[in-house]
């Protein structure tokens, strides 16, 4: 029986073209910056998101704390969603830049409410800590995989920066948001200071994120990226499979759309299952399964039947490139018959 991989678009193998890419790669010393494929890397997606640089970092996680790093002075205050990425999974590591994370609640879309945010920001004043940077997600992985447009973001952005705030986006799937609203990403980046994306998810090459941002930003950034022992030698082999993802596997991300959603509107025909089928735009499907099955018990009846999802309270289904049209009618099928049973 087939193994249908749902935990994570993270489960993506490399395809051949970007094996062939990483074996032939052009290297160098990249901390010297003399890798001309990271170079080069790093010049296309500053191009793509229309920002003035951009850093290969290790990591997701890292590129956000370096970008709280870099924007941030230790004391301050750090506006995130209250179901951030950033807030809930990345281990507290935004603390180690010695800042104070304040949560917004989340709507269910992804978006924090204008007004909440205006009411929430601190002014600066001597006698309390100031509210130096806000963060928001796109697409927001707990809100299952919403988008946020661009007139949500300039709006939200106008606010923060009227108060002298700086903007970053932890875009990890910010190429599927722009696939999703058949828009240049560059138009989801805009109002934002620096974002960062993960080229190890849809995209899926085997490692690495990046942080865009102004030169200066980038400058500083790549400073912190050496103090966290993220500074990289012959990372050409890493950059050559995130040309090759950018110049080939963004579009195609609408297939992981279309299968999320199949997947989404099959199992709200299931009796029993709660779930919201029009709020899935991009791959990320959340549901609850039925009243008498706990979830725990529902991931460990589907791991025996080869149909891998995650979750705690929820279950979450992440479609990705390795996962069929034929294999998720195969994993309901399977579903299907685990509730019956």
């Amino acid at each position: 029986m087939k193994v249908i991989e749902l935990r994570s678009d993270t489960k993506t193998l490399p395809t051949e073209e970007m094996r062939r890419a990483m074996y032939e790669a052009e290297v160098g010393d990249d901390a010297a910056r003399e890798d001309p494929t990271v170079n080069r890397l790093e010049e296309l997606t500053a191009q793509i998101m229309d920002k003035e640089a951009a850093l290969l970092t290790s990591s997701g996680m890292m590129a956000n704390l370096i970008a709280v790093l870099t924007h941030t002075h230790r004391g301050d205050e750090v506006l995130v969603g209250s179901q951030a990425h950033m807030y809930e999974m990345e281990r507290g590591a935004p603390t180690l830049a010695g800042t104070i994370m304040r949560p917004i609640p989340n709507e269910p879309n992804g978006q924090i409410a204008l007004n909440t945010i205006d009411g929430t920001i601190r002014a600066k004043n001597a006698a309390y800590r100031s509210s130096t940077l806000f963060c928001l997600e796109n697409t927001h992985n707990s809100c299952s995989g919403a988008a946020l447009t661009p007139d949500y973001t300039a709006a939200a952005a106008e606010i923060t920066h009227r108060y002298g705030l700086q903007v970053h986006i932890d875009g990890a799937r910010i190429f599927n948001a722009a696939v999703a609203l058949n828009l240049p990403v560059s138009e989801l980046a805009r109002p934002a200071d620096s974002i960062c994306f993960c080229l190890s998810k849809g995209l899926s090459c085997p490692v690495g994120s990046i942080l865009c941002g102004t030169n200066e930003f980038v400058e500083r950034a790549r400073r912190w990226r050496q103090i966290l022992g993220g500074q990289l030698r012959q990372a050409g082999h890493i950059a050559a499979a995130g040309i090759i993802a950018l110049q080939t596997m963004v579009n195609r991300l609408a297939e992981d759309h279309a299968t999320a959603r199949q997947l989404a509107f099959g199992l709200a025909n299931i009796p029993g299952v709660v779930i919201q089928p029009e709020m899935i735009q991009t791959n990320i499907v959340h549901f609850r399964p039925p009243s008498q099955v706990s979830s725990a018990d529902f991931i460990r009846k589907m791991d025996a039947q080869n149909v891998r999802m995650g979750g705690a309270a929820r279950i979450r289904a992440v479609t990705n490139r390795m996962v069929t049209a034929a294999d998720i009618d195969d994993a309901l099928n399977r579903i299907e018959l685990i509730l019956k049973g």
